[in-house]
């Protein structure tokens, strides 16, 4: 058996400029399919929201993101704050995306991509568990927990 997870993000109305941004960090291809894709006619207010979009890359990156059409704003990204705190990280949002790679240097690339327009919560750095653990909200309010597995 085998089995794939892919994280998905929920917007209201960013999802695409969300895309292009992970795509430009992560590389790979983009898919979007608006709603007008589907069938919306095309005149109808948000036809042209994404109903289905995913950035996937050859390393195994790959996350998905919709725009949801009149959801309210606290069921989506970007509500509420993310800090550390006396080495914890204390936190109101539901769900952080962790992406994992096998050297720092690996990560200090997509690291020094994510945090344009971002929010530092950590630094990317030596920790006790990891030779490089970060975390960094996004410029689209994503929270993302970026480390080095550890070796062993």
């Amino acid at each position: 058996m085998s089995i794939t997870t892919t994280t998905h993000l929920n917007f209201q109305g960013d999802a695409r400029a969300a895309l292009a941004f992970y795509q430009s960090v992560f590389g790979g291809r983009t898919t979007i399919a608006s709603y007008s894709d589907f069938g919306m006619p095309k005149d109808t207010p948000g036809a042209d929201l994404v109903v289905f979009g995913q950035v996937e890359s050859e390393d195994g990156f790959r996350v998905m993101a919709y725009d949801s059409p009149g959801a309210p704003a606290a069921s989506l990204i970007g509500t509420g704050t993310t800090r550390r705190e006396h080495g914890t990280t204390v936190t109101e949002q539901s769900s952080f995306v962790a992406v994992r790679g096998k050297t720092l240097a690996e990560v200090e690339v997509f690291w020094n991509r994510l945090v344009v327009g971002g929010s530092v919560v950590e630094e990317l750095a030596a920790s006790a568990w990891s030779p490089g653990f970060g975390m960094v909200t996004d410029r689209f309010g994503v929270t993302w927990v970026l480390d080095v597995a550890a070796a062993g």
